[in-house]
C-alpha cells in the first residue's frame, strides 16, 4: 500500500530531496547508536556544518537526542547521538494463522508493549481486533507508520491473499484508521520475509552478504537476503520456497500446485505419517509430535526423521541455487534441524565440493518474535526514509 501525505499526494521530489541527508543520518544512528558528530561526518562524508544542521533538524522532529560523551584526553567535549526516548514510534503487527501480536518500537527497533490474542480467521473480525490493538498499543505515542507481517504472499497492491486462512484478497488498510493526525502509512510484508529481515539486521545472519532464511509454520516460507535486504522479486511475491517442487508430485498443495515442499515438513506432514487426521492447528500439533519424539516415542521420532530429511535435502538444493554465507532456520524448522537425521541428509545432498565446508545452518536468534521485529524494521525503514520524513515532518 503506497504511503500518502496528509493531502493524499506523494511528496514532491524537491521536498523529498531536502530530507535525504536526514534519512542517511537516521540510518547510521539506527545501525550504530552512540556515534559522535565527528564519526557521523566521517562515515557520511559530510561537513561539520551539514552535520550540525541535520542533527538540529532531527532533534527538532523528536527523532534524536544527544548525550555528553565520556571525556578521554584533551580536546573539546563532544556528544553522542541516540534515539530519543520519547521520539516517534512505529507499530508492529504479526498476523499468524491462529493468533496475532501487536507491539511498539522506537528508532532502536526494540519491540515493547506487546499484546496478542487468538482469532477465528474471519477477516472482518480479525481486522477489527487488530485496529483496536493498534489503538491501544499506540495510545499516548506519536505513531508514524505501521508494519504488518502476514502469513501469505503479499503483492504490489498490498492485498493479503492468505490461502491457509481462506482469504482471497483482504485489505487490512483500516487497521491504521485509529491513528493520526493525518493518514499513517501501512507497510505489509510476508511474515517469513520479515522474520528473515530481523535475522539479517540483528540476528543469526547479521553481517552476511548473502543469507537464506527458512521457517516452517503452516507450510514453509522464507527469503533470500542480500546485504540485509530481502529480494522481493518482480511483483513483491518472491520467497515462496515452500512451493518448490521438492515434494510428492501426487500430492496437491492448498496453493493449487502439486508436489510442493512445504506439505512434506510441517505439522500436517507429521500427522499424516502418524496416521492422524489433519490437525486444526498444524503448528501446535507439530510441537506436540516434536516433544514426543524428544521424549522417546519411536513413532513420533520416525515421523520427525522423515520430515527432517525432506527439510535437509531441500535446504541443500537452496544452497546450490543461492550460494549463501549462511542458512537460518526459524519456527518448527529449528526442531527438525535437531533431529539425528538432519545433518547426514543435508551433507549427503550437497554437491561434492561443498561437503568439506558446508554452508552453516543456524537457528534463528529472534525465535517466534522474528516476524514482529521484522514488521517493526519494515515500518522504520519507511518512516526514516527521505520519503517518510517528508510526509510526516513537512519542509
Amino acid at each position: 500500500m503506497s504511503a500518502s501525505t496528509e493531502t493524499g499526494r506523494e511528496p514532491g521530489r524537491a521536498r523529498v530531496d531536502r530530507w535525504r541527508t536526514s534519512a542517511e543520518v537516521l540510518g547510521e544512528v539506527r545501525r550504530t547508536p552512540g556515534l559522535t558528530r565527528v564519526e557521523l561526518a566521517r562515515r557520511l562524508a559530510l561537513s561539520s556544518a551539514s552535520v550540525t544542521e541535520t542533527v538540529t533538524r532531527l532533534r527538532g522532529t523528536g527523532w534524536l537526542c544527544e548525550h555528553r560523551a565520556p571525556v578521554s584526553g584533551r580536546g573539546r567535549p563532544t556528544t553522542t547521538l541516540e534515539p530519543a526516548p520519547d521520539g516517534p514510534r512505529v507499530v508492529a503487527v504479526d498476523l499468524r494463522h491462529e493468533d496475532w501480536r501487536v507491539g511498539l518500537a522506537g528508532l532502536d527497533g526494540v519491540v515493547t508493549d506487546v499484546v496478542g490474542a487468538r482469532h477465528d480467521r474471519d477477516p472482518a473480525r480479525v481486522t477489527a481486533a487488530l485496529r483496536d490493538a493498534v489503538a491501544t498499543v499506540a495510545g499516548g505515542h506519536r505513531a508514524v507508520a505501521v508494519g504488518l507481517a502476514a502469513p501469505a504472499p503479499v503483492s504490489d497492491d498490498g492485498l493479503v491473499r492468505a490461502t491457509e486462512l481462506s482469504w482471497e484478497a483482504v485489505d487490512l488498510g483500516s487497521v491504521t484508521a485509529c491513528l493520526g493526525p493525518g493518514p499513517v502509512p501501512l507497510r505489509v510484508g510476508n511474515d517469513a520475509t520479515l522474520a528473515g529481515v530481523a535475522e539479517a539486521r540483528t540476528g543469526a545472519a547479521a553481517g552476511a552478504a548473502t543469507a537464506v532464511y527458512l521457517t516452517v509454520e503452516v507450510g514453509l516460507g522464507g527469503t533470500l537476503l542480500l546485504d540485509g535486504h530481502p529480494h522481493l522479486g518482480a511483483h513483491g511475491a518472491a520467497g515462496e520456497y515452500g512451493h518448490l517442487p521438492f515434494g510428492d508430485p501426487a500430492r496437491r498443495c492448498a496453493c493449487g500446485a502439486a508436489g510442493c515442499w512445504g506439505p512434506e515438513v510441517d505439522g500436517r506432514a507429521l500427522a499424516r505419517r502418524l496416521g492422524d487426521p489433519v490437525p486444526d492447528d498444524p503448528r501446535s500439533s507439530a510441537e506436540d509430535v516434536l516433544a514426543r519424539a524428544a521424549g522417546g516415542d519411536a513413532a513420533a521420532a520416525d515421523a520427525v526423521g522423515v520430515a527432517a530429511t525432506a527439510l535437509a535435502r531441500g535446504i541443500a538444493g537452496v544452497v546450490h541455487v543461492h550460494d549463501p554465507d549462511v542458512v537460518v532456520l526459524g519456527g518448527l524448522a529449528r526442531g527438525l534441524r535437531a533431529a539425528p537425521a538432519f545433518d547426514e541428509a543435508y551433507v549427503g545432498a550437497l554437491m561434492a565440493f561443498r561437503r568439506d565446508h558446508p554452508v552453516p545452518v543456524l537457528d534463528a536468534v529472534h525465535g517466534d518474535l522474528g516476524a514482529l521485529h521484522g514488521a517493526a524494521a519494515l515500518a522504520l525503514d519507511h518512516a526514516t526514509s527521505a520519503e517518510g520524513l517528508a510526509e510526516r515532518c513537512g519542509d
